[in-house]
């Protein structure tokens, strides 16, 4: 896996294409891993299902969305946070919800981030410009382990 990869887990095919042709349109050229679900995100991070196989590596970031399928965002965090393995994995949590609980519950479980999706679009293709910058360029990722 490029180590420089972007986890993008998301469900919404619109805020998928929105993030992907907004990380292109601002020339940011880190490899964006997809996945639908909070299950295919445990099993990626894990190399369990259909990533089993997977080349080694931990992403320089995580985009997480909340409201997923299957498994749930808050869940997909736990579980990031519990493993030595991808405990120190930046985690930016990239949500509708404005929900009090789901900001304290997101920085209890050590979010690196907690970002509100606009629905505006020049605004959401703002919003992914600036966390494109921040993470992949300016931030300094944890040292592989």
């Amino acid at each position: 896996m490029n180590d420089k990869a972007v986890l993008l887990v998301e469900d919404n095919s619109d805020d998928v294409d929105l993030t992907l042709r907004s990380f292109k349109k601002h020339h940011i050229a880190n490899q964006v891993v997809v996945v639908k679900n909070g299950a295919e995100a445990l099993d990626y991070l894990f190399y369990k299902g259909q990533h089993a196989g997977r080349e080694p590596g931990n992403p320089v970031v995580v985009l997480l969305d909340l409201k997923l399928p299957k498994v749930d965002g808050i869940e997909v965090l736990r579980q990031i946070r519990s493993d030595e393995k991808t405990k120190t994995i930046p985690v930016v949590i990239l949500t509708t919800s404005n929900e009090e609980k789901d900001k304290a519950m997101s920085y209890e479980l050590y979010a690196n981030s907690y970002v509100r999706k606009p629905v505006d679009f020049d605004q959401f293709m703002e919003a992914t410009r600036q966390l494109g910058l921040y993470w992949l360029v300016l931030n300094e990722p944890p040292p592989a382990k």
